[in-house]
């Protein structure tokens, strides 16, 4: 492959410049931010949701599935819509739509009907995140193209730090319909700014007449079930479930038929051929191991606060609030200065070998950590999330052409979102399958320790005789159980922290291949016109 060559694929997306270049900007950052922290809020409050609209276990699961899901199907389309149809049309009345549906969902208590709207949620909330890029390259002048990429990239650490602060509020606070009604505020906000801020443009009737529909489907539909197995995997014991097989089969099957559907048609959509530079290749598979590695700030820290320290979400907020996102206000300037000044490898070489050092300083953790024990993790996390995802962007952009955005965007959004899910997916077998293994090893430890373990059984049987003699040795095996339980699940969450620092590792070998960009808007020291 060649090594810095730059690929140009997909229709031209050239659109008018903006009046006032500010208020595009702030919609950026709230369309996307909305989207993130709406995502993180999900999955967090989902037990609220669950609890107040009275679903079992099992709807819940499949709502939460259809709500990414549906974001998934959309995300990869959302560069092409909004070429054909301008941004105001794709963002400006869906945004309306989508918050009179968030009105509505917390009053529904049918579960069909509720699914129909979850699906309608989650398909208007996944055109916000793909539009920003287009927002940047089709109507900002070039010289605001930095700041707007690198609010872009801040928002998915800020949300995901920021997301479980608000999970903790909204239901002890105001209620669980926040979770929803917040949206409705944002997204009300966010399409009075895409109308001032989004220029007017006619269709493009070519592009419409040529639209590649079948292709758009192939890929939304594919990637989707295939996120719809990996999400229903650890529930439904993966291989084990028809439901599950016959999701991930028919979704790989789907995105064969999209890649052959690419090559035949004569105005594909999203040709594979913008991955054929050796630079672009390289930075996907960084976005991948980048968001593998982010695992251990988005889930592992909150998960074991919640699991094995048994704080809520209220409780934990504060630490994500306070260690992950003030600092990333503070070092967004910098991060902004130093991919301006020096080579973006550097900054983002410095960003993941901070998730590095964080996933090291995991490995050491133990019952007894609370709160502030997390506290240095924490930080370098941020600073990781900082310096990380915005010279990732820069780099691909630098070795594409921005001007033919909708296939990039595409596979971007392939990227984005599915690795987030294969990272949950692959994260939430990986502690099960740990947990049991341990589990089985400390049980041998314990039978084969006969002498101290008939010891212990008889100090907590002590311990326990004044709330009655009868049941103190079964609440005395109970609590060793327990114990047994508890440091399976601590040795589970230690070899995670180890698999995220694998994933760093892998990305830092990734970016050492990946050569200098060819001159352009986003070299070191270029002038912005």
């Amino acid at each position: 492959m060649p090594e810095s060559k730059v690929i140009g694929s997909g229709p031209v997306s050239v659109g008018a410049p903006v009046h006032y270049p500010i208020i595009a900007v702030i919609a950026v950052l709230l369309g996307s931010s909305m989207a993130n922290i709406d995502s993180r809020m999900f999955s967090i409050g989902l037990p609220d949701i669950k609890g107040a609209l009275s679903l079992s276990f099992d709807e819940g699961a499949w709502l939460s599935t259809a709500s990414t899901a549906s974001q998934i199907f959309i995300a990869p389309a959302v560069a092409w819509l909004a070429t054909v149809f301008g941004l105001r049309r794709i963002l400006g009345a869906p945004s309306l739509v989508f918050a009179v549906i968030s009105l509505i969902i917390p009053f529904v208590r049918d579960y069909q009907t509720l699914m129909v709207l979850t699906i309608l949620h989650g398909l208007l909330i996944g055109t916000f995140v793909p539009a920003t890029l287009m927002i940047i390259f089709r109507n900002l002048p070039m010289r605001w193209w930095l700041l707007a990429i690198g609010i872009y990239a801040l928002r998915v650490g800020f949300s995901l730090n920021f997301g479980p602060a608000l999970v903790g509020i909204y239901p002890d606070k105001f209620g669980w319909q926040w979770l929803y009604w917040q949206d409705a505020i944002v997204a009300m906000l966010m399409a009075l700014l895409v109308y001032v801020g989004a220029p007017r443009e006619p269709v493009n009737r070519k592009l419409l007449e040529n639209a590649d529909w079948g292709g758009m489907l192939l890929l939304g539909a594919g990637i989707a079930m295939v996120y719809s197995g990996l999400d229903q995997g650890n529930r439904l014991d993966w291989l084990g479930s028809g439901t599950v097989v016959a999701l991930l089969g028919s979704g790989a099957a789907l995105l064969v038929a999209f890649f052959v559907n690419e090559t035949l048609v004569r105005d594909p959509w999203a040709h594979a051929s913008v991955l054929l530079s050796r630079n672009i290749g390289f930075a996907l598979l960084v976005i991948l191991f980048y968001t593998l590695t982010g695992l251990s700030n988005s889930s592992l820290v909150p998960n074991f606060l919640s699991s094995i320290a048994q704080l809520r979400p209220e409780q934990t907020g504060a630490l994500l609030l306070v260690c992950g996102v003030l600092p990333m206000a503070v070092l967004f300037p910098l991060s902004l200065w130093l991919v301006h000044r020096f080579d973006v490898r550097l900054v983002l070489m410095t960003g993941l070998m901070a998730f590095a050092a964080a996933a090291l300083l995991g490995t050491q953790i133990t019952n007894q950590w609370r709160l502030n024990d997390f506290v240095p993790i924490v930080l370098l996390q941020s600073v990781g999330q900082t310096f990380t995802l915005l010279p990732i962007i820069l780099i691909t952009l630098a070795n594409s052409d921005p001007t033919r955005a909708t296939a990039f965007a595409a596979y971007v959004q392939i990227m984005r979102l599915g690795g987030a899910e294969i990272g949950i997916a692959l994260m939430g077998t990986w502690l099960r399958v740990r947990e049991q293994v341990h589990s089985n090893l400390l049980g041998q430890h314990v039978t084969h320790a006969s002498d101290q373990v008939a010891e212990l059984i008889a100090r907590l049987s002590a311990h326990f005789a004044s709330h009655g003699t009868g049941t103190a040795t079964g609440r005395s095996i109970g609590t060793l159980a327990g114990i047994v339980q508890r440091e399976s699940n601590v040795l589970a969450y230690i070899d995670a922290f180890w698999l995220t620092f694998g994933f760093a590792i892998a990305g830092l070998l990734l970016t050492a291949l990946i050569t200098r960009a060819p001159p352009g808007p986003f070299t070191p020291g270029a002038k912005a016109n």
